[in-house]
């Protein structure tokens, strides 16, 4: 055994479209990765279709809501041997149509409590936690589309993005006093699946160009910007291992076991 540790990266919302395919891009990349999400048969689709990959683990029942779900995660992370380098969160509630005038002023609350107070809640326990890691640390959000403009039919979605939006901002500036880089990857159009494969545009992205992009903030020594858009000439397989500069010593217990 070599004693040597590279850095995990943990993902956020693992088991929707963006997030498996940020673990496929990780993967790609010769990262380890530790893979939350909601306990159900996408994370359990996401352990088979990696079932080959032993950089990744799958962390059950560790899903961010609140802070209190947030506190327990970095509990249990604080107990793991690997450092962490990274967290890319892809967060946000179901995807439901009709005019925000026809809801109920409870249902954009709602939508705030699912696709907003989660970002909050992980970022507040998780950047401190990064921030105690040796070396640069990332941490990168995964923006919806129609941030800027009103999504026709969506308009409740266009309002909570441009709340995380904002709150990127905020963290960006903030997490500066951790040493930790906080980044929104904003994907401005909807993504491909092979659930809409037929009435998709050419343009949308596939969830692995996502994760490529978002790998590709994480090796980036270009000034940062809090908001980065979406660029398909970014969504490119890395030249060499993520984080291969960063080894880490087992302890001499685990090096000798």
């Amino acid at each position: 055994m070599s004693g040597i540790l590279n850095p995990e990266v943990l993902v956020l919302g693992a088991g929707g479209a963006v997030g498996s395919g940020v673990v496929g891009a990780l993967l790609e990349a010769g990262s380890p990765v530790l893979a939350v999400g909601r306990d159900g048969p996408r994370m359990q689709a996401l352990g088979e279709h990696f079932a080959d990959e032993p950089a990744l683990e799958l962390m059950e029942s560790a899903c961010i809501v609140d802070d209190v779900s947030a506190a327990a995660l970095v509990q249990r992370l604080r107990t793991r041997k690997r450092p962490l380098r990274a967290v890319v969160a892809s967060l946000a509630g179901p995807l439901e149509s009709g005019r925000l005038l026809d809801r109920p002023s409870g249902f954009l609350l709602r939508k705030f409590e699912e696709d907003l107070v989660p970002h909050l809640a992980a970022a507040r326990h998780l950047i401190p936690l990064l921030g105690e890691q040796e070396g640069a640390s990332h941490y990168v959000l995964i923006g919806g589309p129609h941030a800027e403009c009103g999504w026709s039919g969506y308009g409740h979605a266009s309002i909570s993005a441009a709340a995380l939006r904002m709150l990127t901002h905020v963290l960006h500036e903030e997490a500066q006093a951790f040493g930790v880089r906080v980044q929104m990857l904003s994907v401005d159009k909807p993504l491909a699946t092979p659930d809409n494969a037929r009435n998709a545009c050419a343009e949308w992205p596939s969830a692995m160009a996502v994760g490529r992009h978002a790998v590709s903030l994480l090796t980036g020594t270009e000034r940062a910007r809090a908001v980065v858009p979406f660029d398909a000439g970014r969504a490119l397989t890395p030249p060499r291992a993520l984080f291969s500069e960063f080894s880490f010593p087992l302890s001499k217990r685990e090096t000798h076991s």
